[in-house]
């Protein structure tokens, strides 16, 4: 049966991600299906067009703007781990943050959350050292920044620590391996049909757990749930996962801090 803290969940999305005349992903069609947006800051992707033009296409539908920085590797699209040093890392998430915050504040409103991207979330997911840097670096931009990160990982311990506020994130079109991770989208299976992300959208919000690639039973906390704007058939997941927790009497809505 569903607690009262299951009864509503954040969904996001990851959007932005457009560079020059090289467009990805379909916002106009995805941003209104959901609750909050993460804004490509120009590094992984993104320019400075499309940052604002983003954010304004946030406003309009009244989805809570975060920052999503990434590795500064478009060639990779952020998915490729970089040796950074700490003070590379501050500098690029510093800059790469403020660069949302500026079109934020032309637009009328502000930054509300901060996602890292790609081989940066996932590598910091899972290393302390790293996730003390991005939550530091978050911090001294602006204490009341949330950061989003995977559900019982290191980043989110690493927020807490320094006392910034934390959301934790799962994944409604990702496939997970047994110990929590998500599978690398160089294996089959690792991105789920709008059916199967729906369904596991469902077990997640609902129920608190999803069926890992191995067939267990894994427990998933979330705060929120994420859709992957660059993903084949965005726009399908997001509808179907929507629809989904809504008739399972879940409301979309902002949680947490953010």
């Amino acid at each position: 049966m569903a607690s009262d803290r299951t009864r509503s969940i954040d969904l996001n999305a990851d959007v932005g991600e457009s560079f020059g005349p090289w467009p990805m992903g379909a916002d106009a069609e995805l941003i209104p299906l959901v609750s909050r947006v993460n804004v490509a800051c120009g590094a992984h992707a993104g320019d400075p067009v499309t940052i604002l033009r983003t954010v304004e296409l946030a406003v309009r539908h009244g989805a809570a703007i975060g920052a999503h920085p990434g590795y500064p590797d478009l060639a990779g699209f952020g998915r490729r781990d970089l040796d950074l040093s700490p003070d590379e890392l501050r500098a690029t998430l510093v800059v790469q943050i403020g660069a949302v915050q500026a079109a934020a504040t032309v637009a009328g409103t502000h930054v509300v959350h901060v996602k890292p991207h790609g081989a940066m979330y996932n590598r910091a997911a899972r290393d302390a050292a790293m996730a003390a840097t991005i939550a530091a670096a978050v911090r001294d931009v602006d204490s009341a920044l949330v950061l989003v990160g995977l559900a019982g990982s290191e980043s989110i311990a690493a927020a807490r620590e320094i006392g910034l506020a934390a959301a934790e994130e799962a994944f409604a079109d990702r496939r997970y391996e047994p110990d929590g991770s998500l599978r690398s989208r160089r294996l089959d299976g690792a991105l789920l049909s709008p059916g199967e992300a729906a369904a596991q959208a469902v077990s997640i919000a609902r129920d608190g757990c999803v069926i890992a690639s191995d067939g267990s039973r894994l427990a998933v906390h979330a705060d929120t749930l994420c859709i992957h704007g660059d993903s084949p058939g965005a726009v399908d997941i997001a509808r179907a996962v929507r629809a989904a927790v809504e008739a399972a009497g879940i409301q979309v809505a902002r949680r947490n801090a953010g």
